[in-house]
């Protein structure tokens, strides 16, 4: 089964404690689908929204598709995903009653349908950030050292 990433949401991993993710499809428009395969998509201040026991896309831009005609896309629509009611009522109190935020981490297709990867995640604190830069800077400063240490042998 081929998966095409199409879009990330790296600032999704720098911002939330993601503690679980699902897969939900994404209901679009044809010249949505088509600007999203040319891969005109940013997530980055994306989020899902329950609204009447449904789950809305907000926040995301997919560009317009320039060789649709008059009948072509609002770049910032709030799109409906498409997941079972039971997943919709288990994100939605999860988000509420904990103080969850429910981010999109990744836009891909599969067997040509589009799918987004969603995350529950709590909001990071500004020394967690700090933290975790400087533990990937120390991990970045070992692996030189064993690089470096490689190639003298």
């Amino acid at each position: 089964m081929a998966v095409e990433t199409i879009a990330q949401n790296r600032k999704a991993y720098y911002d939330y404690h993601i503690v679980e993710t699902i897969e939900a499809g994404i209901a679009l428009t044809g010249s949505e689908i088509k600007s999203l395969r040319q891969g005109k998509v940013n997530l980055r201040d994306a989020y899902a929204k329950p609204s009447d026991g449904e789950l809305w896309l907000v926040g995301a831009h997919i560009a317009r598709y320039d060789a649709a005609s008059y009948q072509n896309h609002d770049p910032h629509r709030d799109r409906k995903l498409l997941l079972h009611r039971e997943e919709i009522a288990e994100l939605s109190s999860k988000a509420r009653i904990k103080g969850f935020s429910i981010v999109p981490l990744r836009l891909y297709l599969k067997r040509g349908r589009a799918k987004l990867e969603l995350g529950l995640g709590r909001g990071k604190k500004v020394y967690d950030k700090r933290q975790a830069i400087a533990q990937r800077q120390a991990e970045r400063e070992i692996e030189g050292t064993i690089k470096s240490e490689r190639a003298k042998h």
